[in-house]
């Protein structure tokens, strides 16, 4: 199998498929949560938790052409238990990636984008306060299609920290990554792109929240007045059961308060996150 895109293609049925049967098997035994501490544990980025997040992402008035983006991001996460005191949980992102034309005439470009998958070691129990935090790597791996990504492999730091209190309907932190091209010679040139995301949750009794989650992005190569994008907005979820299997699902949207000359203005967010707990 010498094609990198069926490559690709396969080995993300193989992740997925091996997520859900191990989640498979381990929900025989879970323990049984309440919907508020099963959203509590989603809100968690490096919680004990398996699970897969489909999240879609609608990005309007792209381009010169102000069409609309679409980005369809596969995001298992998998914890690995390293002893009693430490877990490293793995954090995958496949986007798949609808771009608009960008000349009159031009149709939607379909493919893969490039994955990105990170590993945060972070201690097995809380802090004080309920104190968590993970720090690692991310590595960006170029298993893009039709030219919707760069060809250089990337590499960089990530982290993230959050308070996260047995009681309390508050679920707060930050995470932060920023990755830089490891050559330049390929297609896409040399990058160096930064991103934060804070996240701040009110939990309901009975699973319902909202939720605010910008994702705040800099292209450090970029001309100095088009490197930003800052979004402010929220969203609403909900956890619900398909049989014993707990979903959360959530949808939102979000106004890019600043952007790129040929940015997105605002963005509508969806998504639907399969969980396994232990």
């Amino acid at each position: 199998m010498n094609n990198p895109i069926l490559r690709t293609k396969h080995g993300a049925v193989a992740v997925f498929t091996a997520l859900s049967l191990a989640a498979a098997a381990s929900s025989q035994a879970q323990s049984k949560l309440s919907a508020t501490d099963l959203a509590k544990l989603a809100q968690n980025p490096v919680g004990n938790l398996v699970s897969v997040p489909l999240q879609n992402n609608t990005n309007f008035n792209v381009g010169p052409q102000n069409g609309t983006q679409n980005i369809l991001n596969i995001q298992p996460v998998y914890p690995i238990k390293l002893n009693k005191e430490w877990n490293l949980i793995t954090r995958t992102i496949l986007p798949l990636v609808w771009q608009p034309g960008s000349a009159p005439g031009e149709k939607t470009t379909f493919g893969l984008g490039d994955t990105q998958l990170s590993g945060f070691l972070s201690p097995s129990q809380p802090g004080p306060g309920g104190l968590i935090w993970g720090a690692g790597a991310i590595a960006q791996m170029p298993t893009d299609s039709n030219g919707l990504g760069n060809k250089n492999w990337g590499l960089g730091p990530t982290a993230v920290v959050l308070k996260l209190e047995k009681g309390n309907p508050w679920v707060y932190g930050l995470l932060v990554n920023n990755v830089w091209s490891l050559s330049s010679d390929e297609r896409g040139g040399a990058y160096s792109n930064f991103l934060a995301q804070y996240f701040i949750n009110y939990n309901f009794p009975g699973g319902t929240y909202i939720s605010s989650a910008p994702v705040i992005t800099a292209n450090w190569k970029a001309e100095s007045g088009q490197r930003w994008t800052v979004p402010f907005g929220a969203a609403v979820g909900h956890i619900f059961h398909l049989g014993r299997l707990p979903v959360n699902a959530q949808v939102g949207a979000y106004y890019n308060v600043v952007h790129p000359d040929n940015g997105a203005n605002w963005q509508m967010r969806v998504q639907v996150q399969f969980m396994f707990p232990k």
